[in-house]
């Protein structure tokens, strides 16, 4: 009896962050970068990665040439200071990733103006241009979000990238208003008297205000760009049941809604953000947040948006299967996602730890989980309209080899346009059936594909399919050749 045949998706989100803060930068010549950055990607695309989400923002600085803010020192080491020899960061992250045909989500922190091992803050940094506009915060800077001021000027910041760069997305983390610190208060008894618009409860104000900072970024980024992705990675835990026993998860940490006034359900319901993508770094069998307990509770209750679960790496190889202890918890965290009706993806924290192939973590993504590409998942709620298939496939013998040739298919505007083209590959006597991820053999925004000639002896047919922004595919075309 023939072996029943693994599901492998054919959409899925596949995605690592590659972060700035922790300095895997500092010190490096602009050279030195690109070959680590180029590594990095180098090494992803093997893993069949499809989205990197790059830090750019991380406290009112940045990683690209902007005219709003300085500089960031976790480029060059001093704030300000541009990098020489002179490059543009997201610009070439953005060049590089689309040669690899995977996406860029541009991550910024919205209202952290300063972390707190930075020492010395630019001229021109908000926080010493206007220090009415931050408030003080274990040893960090906070852009009070209960000034209006600051709502408009986050949303700039977010126009500025989103209208001069190409990002396919634009992805904020958890910092809303500050991890709580005991003994320590929020500075904003000032703005609630004046900006309380009738909210009675502190608490329900602060909510409010990001629930508008929220609500207005989505609109920026969409009337700019309606095909640019806005997601938010928020604290995997919304609120416990102790404290919420009708929605709440059984579990005993830190919260979003109550914590760090987050009501991230309130924005996915609305559609204000385009993806989910909760931070559930614990173990399977954590005693306060149990990622099995967490994945249920995401699964059931975050449904109206996309919901692409973050992963530690490391936590992930370091532990133990709860039912098989000679393994880690890779497999079984992965058959878990697949189980969940709304899960559609993954964000891998972070980028490095799958280059070291810590645990042999990249090893199995390329072997098994993520041994075929995968195309992005749908988002029908921004456009579900799928382009034209490709036009004059055709191959064709050149001084470079045997090259399959096609041309772009007409369309007007952004929703209709093809900007990449999915291969497919089947031998002789196997169906032909795009719906088979296993036969995708290369996702590019080239109009060409070098055929493996080696004799002219083996019959292939190959089928080419048109994407357009949104990953909506087009019909496809065939072409039988001998290799």
């Amino acid at each position: 009896m023939q072996a029943a045949k693994k599901y492998v998706p054919k959409r899925e989100f596949r995605g690592a962050w590659i972060q700035c803060v922790n300095g895997q930068f500092q010190g490096l010549s602009t050279a030195a970068m690109q070959q680590n950055l180029s590594n990095q990607l180098d090494e992803l695309q093997k893993c069949n990665v499809n989205a990197v989400i790059f830090q750019v923002r991380p406290e009112c600085d940045a990683l690209y040439q902007s005219s709003i803010e300085p500089w960031s020192r976790f480029l060059t080491g001093v704030q300000g200071q541009a990098p020489s020899p002179f490059w543009d960061p997201l610009q070439w992250m953005i060049d590089e990733c689309h040669k690899r045909g995977m996406e860029l989500h541009a991550w910024i922190n919205p209202y952290r103006a300063k972390t707190k091992s930075t020492l010395t803050l630019a001229s021109s940094h908000i926080a010493i241009k206007n220090p009415a506009r931050v408030f003080s915060y274990d040893g960090q800077f906070i852009l009070n979000p209960g000034m209006p001021e600051n709502r408009e000027y986050i949303c700039r910041v977010v126009d500025d990238i989103v209208s001069r760069y190409d990002v396919d997305g634009v992805h904020i983390d958890d910092y809303f208003y500050p991890y709580p610190v005991a003994g320590q208060s929020i500075p904003d008894s000032n703005e609630f008297a004046r900006y309380n618009n009738g909210i009675r409860d502190i608490g329900d104000w602060r909510r409010y205000n990001v629930n508008l900072c929220i609500k207005e970024l989505g609109e920026t980024i969409h009337r700019r760009k309606p095909w640019v992705k806005f997601g938010v990675s928020p604290f995997g835990i919304y609120r416990n049941k102790r404290t919420a026993p009708n929605i709440g998860s059984d579990t005993g940490g830190l919260q979003n809604y109550d914590d760090l006034y987050a009501d991230v359900l309130l924005w996915v319901n609305n559609g204000w953000v385009d993806y989910c993508a909760p931070q559930l770094y614990w173990q399977i069998g954590h005693k306060t947040a149990d990622y099995k307990t967490l994945i249920n509770w995401w699964n059931r209750y975050s449904s109206n948006r996309p919901i692409f679960i973050g992963e530690d790496v490391e936590r992930t190889v370091k532990f133990a299967d709860v039912d098989n202890p000679s393994i880690n918890q890779m497999p079984a965290k992965y058959s878990l996602r697949s189980q969940m009706r709304n899960v559609s993806g993954v964000v891998l924290w972070y980028s490095k730890a799958v280059v070291d192939n810590v645990g042999n973590y990249a090893t199995v993504l390329k072997n098994s989980y993520w041994k075929y590409p995968a195309l992005q998942p749908l988002m029908p709620f921004i456009d579900d309209d799928r382009p034209r298939k490709p036009r004059k496939v055709k191959p064709i013998w050149t001084s470079d080899g045997y090259i399959l040739f096609w041309t772009q298919p007409k369309g007007k505007d952004w929703d209709d346009k093809a900007v990449k083209y999915v291969i497919y590959r089947f031998a002789r006597g196997e169906k032909v059936d795009i719906d088979d991820a296993t036969h995708i053999i290369d996702i590019t925004t080239d109009t060409f594909y070098k055929l493996p000639y080696v004799d002219g002896e083996t019959k292939y047919t190959y089928v080419v399919t048109s994407l357009d922004r949104m990953g909506n595919e087009s019909k496809g075309v065939k072409k039988k050749v001998k290799l």
